[in-house]
Formats: C-alpha cells, sequence, structure tokens
C-alpha cells in the first residue's frame, strides 16, 4: 500500500484516503462573503467557497484540526460536522474547548488510529508556531501532524499546521523521513500588525524543505482568503528558483480534483 489519494478543497482543508481510511484536515466549508475576527484587531473575509459541499464529503473516519479557534481551519460548517465523525485529533486546550469526540495530543505525543480491515495508523502532533516569538499567548496553541502506517515506501504524511518557520518544525527534519508533506502556506499577515507573518511564504518553505527533504511537498492554505498574502503565481515563482531536489518535490493539486501521490 503505497498510494495516497488527496482532494484539495480549498484554504487548508483535504481530504486524505489511505488503506480505507478517509481523513479531514481543518474542515472549512463556509460559503464565501463573510467576515471572520481572530482577534486582537485581526480578521479577514473568505472570498471563495470550498470545491467540494458537505453533502458530497461522503463519510469521515477522522478530522485532524490544527486548531479550532480560527475561522480559517474551523469555520461553522465544519464545526457542524465534527460530531458526525468518529474522531477529532487537535491541541490539547482544542480537545477541552471542543469536547465530545475530540482528542488532544501536545507536540511529539502521540496516538493511534485503528479499525477491523485497515491499517494502523500512528498520529504524532508536531510543533508549530503561529507567529512571531513569544505569540502563542496571543496566536493560541496549533499542531501539525505526522502519520506513519505499514507499507510507507518515502516516509511519514506530514501536515505542517499554520506556523512560521523556527526550531520547532525543523525538529521534523532530525525526528522523521518525511516522505509527503502538506505545507500551510499563504504568509498571512494582517494591517494592524505590519510586516509580522503568522505562516510560511515560499520562501521560508524551500528552506523547510531543504532540511527536511520531503518526496514530495504539496502547497495549501494559500488561496480564498484576503489575509492570505502570497498566492500561487508567487509561491511558482519562489520554488521554480529553489534547489532542484525542492524544485522538482512540490506539485500543486487542482482544488478540487482527488490526485494519487506516491507515499
Amino acid at each position: 500500500m503505497t498510494d495516497v489519494r488527496i482532494t484539495h478543497i480549498g484554504g487548508p482543508t483535504t481530504l486524505v484516503e489511505v488503506g480505507g481510511w478517509r481523513l479531514l484536515t481543518d474542515p472549512t466549508f463556509d460559503a464565501p462573503g463573510r467576515r471572520y475576527a481572530f482577534g486582537w484587531g485581526t480578521s479577514s473575509r473568505k472570498t471563495a467557497g470550498p470545491a467540494i459541499a458537505v453533502a458530497d464529503l461522503g463519510p469521515v473516519d477522522a478530522v485532524l484540526l490544527t486548531h479550532d479557534h480560527h475561522g480559517d481551519n474551523l469555520d461553522d460548517a465544519g464545526r457542524a460536522l465534527l460530531p458526525a465523525v468518529g474522531t477529532v485529533i487537535t491541541t490539547e486546550s482544542g480537545a477541552g474547548r471542543l469536547g465530545g469526540n475530540a482528542q488532544g495530543l501536545r507536540p511529539w505525543a502521540a496516538t493511534t488510529l485503528s479499525a477491523p480491515g485497515k491499517p494502523t495508523i500512528e498520529v504524532t502532533a508536531t510543533p508549530c508556531r503561529h507567529g512571531p516569538p513569544l505569540s502563542g499567548p496571543i496566536v493560541g496553541d496549533v499542531i501539525g501532524f505526522a502519520l506513519a502506517w505499514e507499507g510507507q515506501r518515502h516516509g511519514v504524511f506530514w501536515v505542517s499546521g499554520d506556523t512560521v518557520l523556527y526550531g520547532g518544525v525543523r525538529q521534523v527534519a532530525e525526528r522523521f523521513t518525511v516522505g509527503t508533506a502538506l505545507l500551510h502556506l499563504g504568509g498571512v499577515k494582517f494591517p494592524v500588525t505590519g510586516p509580522v507573518r503568522y505562516s510560511m511564504t515560499a520562501r521560508k518553505a524551500v528552506d523547510l524543505c531543504r532540511e527536511v527533504r520531503p518526496h514530495t511537498a504539496i502547497p495549501v492554505h494559500y488561496e480564498g482568503w484576503k489575509h492570505f498574502q502570497q498566492g500561487r503565481d508567487a509561491m511558482e515563482a519562489e520554488f521554480a528558483a529553489a534547489p532542484d531536489d525542492v524544485r522538482r518535490s512540490v506539485r500543486w493539486l487542482p482544488i478540487g480534483v482527488p490526485g494519487d501521490v506516491d507515499a
């Protein structure tokens, strides 16, 4: 079992299908047009709806929720979906807020997804810092996810989560061989906080890929919202100038179209 089918639904939201599992990352299914407050004077407007409606999504076994407190990672329609899925894996603080079927992990803690007839998936939470140093109390807790199952050819399946490039993210390279990386990019910033970034630009992603060395790097979290400051065209230019191994690893998934990835 080597192939993973990934459907980029929009923003950070992807459907990951492997070995009979259907895993959903950061559910965002609201219609476009609304403005969402993120706290401390920051806000953003959603400019594009999901490529797949909730009604057409089909069953979901588990949700990998990097954080629950920002509307561009969990909106109202996504939140309404959570009780119907088997498990929600998220931050410890997020699990406390969500309750129900939510399970919280601190960075480097692990849990397993298991079901009859399906491969067991070990899910390890990876560190994120959703802003500059010392911003944690303001922006809140975020995690990424490293997924490992038997039969992976190239290494773990890694969801970076909303993060800037810092030492905690770099530790992924020390602990794992990464096969496929879903990289949350977009270079997020807000007028009220000036040049401060809250997610990676493509240039930072290139730096990260030079360290983590994923077999396949898939950008997500770069379109559909006003606060994403770096779209696909600008990112493609950055990746085109990257070292050959990084440039060859980058794969863009057409939004709404399932793509098979050699994992």
